[in-house]
């Protein structure tokens, strides 16, 4: 949590030690700045080198010190930067594995920069809405330009260092394999008594006709950023590198920086930054939980859901096995895969070598003996209770002790399907979403007697596939499904009341949404709903919902896998037509159920979707189906297209509001299906006592 202090002949050596990451915490900084302080009382040393414990410089601010008085409590960021500036001896940045946000923006205050290999360096701060606020939108660009500072300051994307080597970045980048700190002291000792000592700020950003490629830049950066100011304020904060005096840019920077940070989009972006961070925390489970090997896994059923979930662990490079009941099936599915890696090596993100190990991690056979030693098993099969039943039993006879067992259900009870086995501890729900290669959910269901190493074994197993991993308890549907289904009850009650899909669509897709309910209905096939009705016909038969759904299936429109859903689509072609059959079907369905058709607003539509989801989010909170808030709104930011810039359900309702939010779900409780919109309790109480779901 601190920083440490020793001598090495006439230099002093600083260790910035604050794991895992080095964060600039308080504590880090105060003993830093402590640090300098003795080492220029010190006569008999002649510089100072900062260097970092471990795997990391420094990855910047502190993430534990957000949004807490900590962050402004001096000696800040900028003090500690400031404090080596003026530092009367010269400072030496030893830079190793992660240099990132204040992090470089610390290095840049030194006097001469030393870099081992390989360490990436980065200013991220886009990525949380805001932008390099201790001075890097400033000095960057004096020792980098302005072309290739303001590329890594406004995508935030990491640079290796021996891509930067011939730059002013760096005096020097040492081989591979050598000691940085030696190298380090020898340079610091070398230059010792050089005067005047070398300050970025003091260089100059030269551009010709900087004007034009600021203006062009702006252009480019506005058409891709979308709702999120952060990336063009960036182009602002470098511009001021060019034209302000340095005192003056930093004090620009600073101000665009205190903008932002109070910026909704920022909100919302660092609420999805440490919500993704917490969602792998279960109280229950303990950090040091042991954790089963995954060193192989199968998937039962080769169908889209199958192949792509044996995609994430090629991609891991864990070996797969698909099972499948006829040849057929099999070869069809492998193929999909080899079409899948085919199409990547095409677009250019991935080498044809890559893709080729990838395909061979991946095998099929027909019989359940070959799978037997699997470490994990993943049932991917027709989501079919009976269906679960007889794949289970087959597993629970065949596997190896200790392999874990787990269904890919999206609604079904996991503890029925865990009492199909001699071994519930193994059994444990990954439900990952369509198409899952690409998603990045993966939401982890925790029946009654699933074994906290199972929970963690899974926890690490979605980190390892690159998967946003959160803890849903069991219920129908668990997080993602049992909201949606509310939200998509109104979009059906929407068509009956007026709505036609195309209308619905737009105004939630310029809400932020990536795709509305009915081109996400056609994507995922709309005779999986179906079969999802029927069953609730029979389970919840007070349930209400419209019937246009039902209507559309039994016209075999089943979606995009058809060519015909709520949409017409053409051959090789994606795109969502309007359909005059649907829409005339639709109207038709009002008259025969008696419904006078209205006008219904883009705000009416909005509230109705986001507003079901909310209000089901705040009884699945109650309930304790989810762990907290914040993992609902990953569910949805990583599996259900809401708009990043808006947090999720959750975040979003807590930002209108919850007593805004109540008294708009009791209007439309007074409407048509008032039924649907009984508040629930737990958002009644946090609009009364003036919280919100996540705070």
């Amino acid at each position: 949590m601190s920083a440490e202090y020793q001598v090495n002949g006439a230099v002093a050596v600083i260790t910035l030690a604050n794991p895992p990451v080095n964060g600039l915490g308080l504590a880090t900084r105060t003993a830093a700045v402590a640090g300098i302080r003795q080492a220029l009382a010190d006569e008999s040393v002649k510089a100072i080198v900062i260097t970092g414990a471990g795997k990391a410089f420094s990855g910047g601010a502190d993430i534990k010190e957000f949004n807490s008085p900590k962050a402004l409590t001096e000696p800040t960021l900028h003090t500690l930067i400031n404090v080596v500036e003026q530092s009367t001896k010269p400072v030496v940045a030893a830079i190793h594995s992660v240099c990132m946000g204040g992090g470089l923006e610390l290095a840049l205050g030194c006097n001469y920069r030393v870099a081992a290999p390989g360490a990436q360096m980065a200013l991220p701060e886009v990525k949380l809405g805001i932008l390099p606020g201790a001075g890097g939108t400033q000095r960057l660009p004096r020792v980098l330009g302005l072309e290739m500072a303001l590329n890594m300051i406004v995508s935030g994307t990491p640079v290796a260092s021996e891509k930067l080597a011939g730059t002013a970045l760096f005096d020097e980048v040492i081989a591979p394999g050598a000691d940085l700190l030696q190298a380090a002291v020898a340079f610091a000792t070398k230059v010792a008594d050089v005067r005047p000592l070398p300050k970025v700020r003091e260089r100059k950003v030269d551009y010709p006709n900087h004007e034009a490629f600021l203006q062009f830049s702006r252009n480019t950066v506005k058409a891709m950023s979308g709702p999120f100011p952060a990336p063009l304020k960036c182009v602002d904060a470098v511009a001021a590198a060019v034209t302000m005096k340095f005192d003056d840019g930093l004090k620009y920077e600073r101000e665009l920086f205190m903008q932002l940070v109070q910026s909704p989009e920022s909100k919302a972006l660092r609420h999805a930054f440490f919500a993704e961070r917490v969602a792998s925390k279960v109280p229950d489970v303990p950090a040091d939980t042991p954790v089963r090997t995954i060193a192989s896994a199968a998937i039962v059923g080769a169908g889209t859901m199958g192949g792509g979930i044996a995609m994430n662990f090629a991609n891991a490079g864990i070996p797969v096995m698909l099972l499948e009941t006829k040849q057929e099936a099999l070869d069809k599915g492998l193929a999909t895969i080899r079409k899948n890696y085919e199409n990547t090596v095409k677009k250019g993100k991935l080498t044809q070598e890559k893709a080729e190990q990838r395909i061979a991690l991946v095998s099929g056979t027909l019989a359940y003996a070959d799978i037997a030693q699997a470490d994990i098993v993943i049932e991917a099969v027709f989501e079919e209770l009976g269906v679960k039943e007889t794949v289970f039993k087959q597993l629970d006879a065949v596997m190896k002790p200790g392999a874990i067992l787990a269904s890919n259900t999206s609604t079904l009870d996991l503890d029925k399907i865990a009492a199909f086995t001699q071994r519930p501890q193994d059994v444990i729900g990954t439900h990952f979403f369509s198409p899952a290669n690409v998603m990045k959910l993966l939401e982890i269901v925790r029946g009654k007697e699933t074994g906290k190493d199972v929970l963690a074994t899974a926890l690490a197993l979605s980190k390892k596939l690159k998967k946003t991993g959160v803890v849903s308890g069991v219920c129908d549907g668990f997080i993602g499904n049992r909201m949606i289904e509310q939200y998509s009850r109104q979009a059906g009650f929407l068509l009956e009341e007026g709505c036609l899909p195309e209308q619905v669509d737009k105004a939630v897709e310029k809400f932020g949404f990536a795709m509305g309910p009915f081109r996400m209905g056609d994507l995922a096939g709309n005779d999986i709903g179906w079969a999802i009705r029927k069953r609730r016909y029979v389970e919840k038969p007070d349930v209400t919902y419209s019937k246009t759904a039902d209507l559309l299936c039994e016209l075999g429109r089943y979606g995009q896998k058809t060519g015909a859903g709520w949409y017409d689509y053409k051959a090789g072609d994606r795109k969502a037509y309007p359909s005059e059959q649907v829409n005339a079907m639709i109207v038709q369905h009002s008259a025969d159920i008696g419904v006078a058709r209205r006008k219904i607003g883009d705000q009416e539509i909005v509230e109705r979707l986001v507003y079901a989801l909310v209000n089901e989010g705040a009884r699945i909170l109650e309930e304790g189906i989810a762990l907290r808030a914040s993992d609902i709104d990953m569910v949805y930011l990583t599996g259900y297209g809401f708009p990043l810039f808006r947090g999720g359900p959750m975040f979003y309702a807590d930002t209108v509001g919850l007593p805004n939010v109540l008294d708009t779900i009791n209007g439309y409780a007074k409407g048509r299906h008032g039924e649907a919109w009984t508040p629930a309790p737990l958002l009644v109480r946090l609009a009364g006592e003036g919280k919100g779901f996540n705070s």
